[in-house]
């Protein structure tokens, strides 16, 4: 159903909507690309963008991620203006949104997942090759533990060191010295930068499972503000919504976040939803892995009423049905329990340490 909307001509209750996003060229992008679908949704609405913001994840530019301790490294000066009523819904990639939002908040979209696999962008003079062909202890630059601990394990014979920056600046930093023969990226952060053709090899799930959340755009809006959570719902993609619900809680579950490896790879095929949800040690030598599935495929209902807005993980979808999102929520929590069952929880406390040690 397509929410309603006072169609006046210069925005809701004729007041323009305030659109957050942060200073780089991939957020500026991601940003453009949500309200130019919303723009098509409401044509009568006056949409505004307003950049303003570097978030401590883009100021903190010379320590690891997973050493900042921060969990919400590119979302709380978003929030802030969200919360002052600045901005009225910001455009987050979804795997930057911790899965606890603070109180007040929540993701009102999830928008349809680009390809969420990680890509390997290779220093012009190894092009054409892959991972397995690059010499021995060649220099793989990553900024992830998760990206880390999988492909160590997968390819011994190179080594891996962390690259910070924005994607701007990695690729500089990749093309214009010779410290790295590679760097690992998300292809979708690639591609909305129209820089597909620099993707020299796709790490399928076998090499390297992606990130909770990964290739989804995320709108966030405040949780009270109705009209605002009404008018983004539309943007919602049924699919990309369970997969990242069930994603979310399997991480929640687990309690990671940047600071340990927790990999992800998600089906949704046939109204049936299949998890497969990994934890890793930093150096990839120690892992559990396991697959699950439940089905999804539930008529919507109209649910009126307070269970309107059920958020699951943070998330508040209106158009998905209530019990489709509950069972790829409990998916995420029962794939969690398993592997706390087989001894995650020591691997990632190891982890944790080692990290913090670092």
């Amino acid at each position: 159903a397509e929410p309603l909307l006072p169609q006046e001509e210069n925005g809701v209750n004729g007041r323009a909507i305030r659109v957050g996003t942060r200073r780089s060229q991939l957020a500026q992008i991601q940003t453009d690309s949500v309200v130019t679908m919303l723009r098509e949704l409401y044509p009568a609405l006056h949409f505004e963008i307003a950049v303003a913001m570097s978030t401590t994840g883009d100021k903190i530019l010379d320590t690891a991620l997973s050493k900042i301790g921060e969990k919400s490294l590119f979302t709380k000066e978003l929030e802030n203006a969200l919360e002052r009523n600045e901005v009225d819904l910001v455009v987050h990639s979804l795997k930057d949104l911790p899965t606890s939002l603070p109180p007040g908040f929540t993701i009102g979209a999830v928008c349809k997942r680009e390809n969420p696999l990680d890509a390997v962008v290779f220093h012009p003079k190894n092009c054409g090759k892959t991972l397995s062909l690059l010499p021995e202890k060649s220099v793989i630059g990553t900024s992830s533990l998760r990206r880390a601990a999988q492909l160590k394990k997968k390819f011994p014979h190179l080594e891996f060191k962390d690259i910070r920056g924005n994607l701007n600046t990695r690729l500089k930093k990749l093309d214009e010295k010779e410290d790295f023969s590679a760097i690992i990226l998300a292809a979708a952060g690639l591609k909305r930068m129209g820089w597909e053709n620099r993707i020299g090899q796709l790490l399928g799930p076998e090499d390297c499972m992606y990130a909770v959340g990964q290739g989804a755009l995320a709108v966030e809006v405040r949780a009270k503000d109705q009209e605002i959570l009404n008018m983004v719902s539309a943007l919602h993609d049924a699919d990309t919504v369970l997969c990242c619900i069930a994603e979310r809680a399997f991480m929640k579950s687990l309690e990671g976040g940047c600071s340990v490896p927790v990999a992800v790879s998600t089906l949704l095929k046939d109204g049936q939803l299949y998890l497969t949800g990994a934890v890793y040690s930093l150096d990839g030598s120690d892992s559990l892995k396991e697959t699950m599935q439940t089905s999804v495929s539930y008529p919507h209902q109209n649910e009126d009423g307070p269970n309107d807005d059920v958020q699951h993980v943070g998330i508040t979808a209106r158009n998905v049905p209530g019990q489709a999102q509950e069972a790829a929520e409990n998916l995420g929590v029962k794939l969690a329990s398993l592997l706390l069952s087989k001894g995650a929880r020591h691997i990632l406390s190891v982890a944790r340490q080692l990290n913090d040690a670092r």
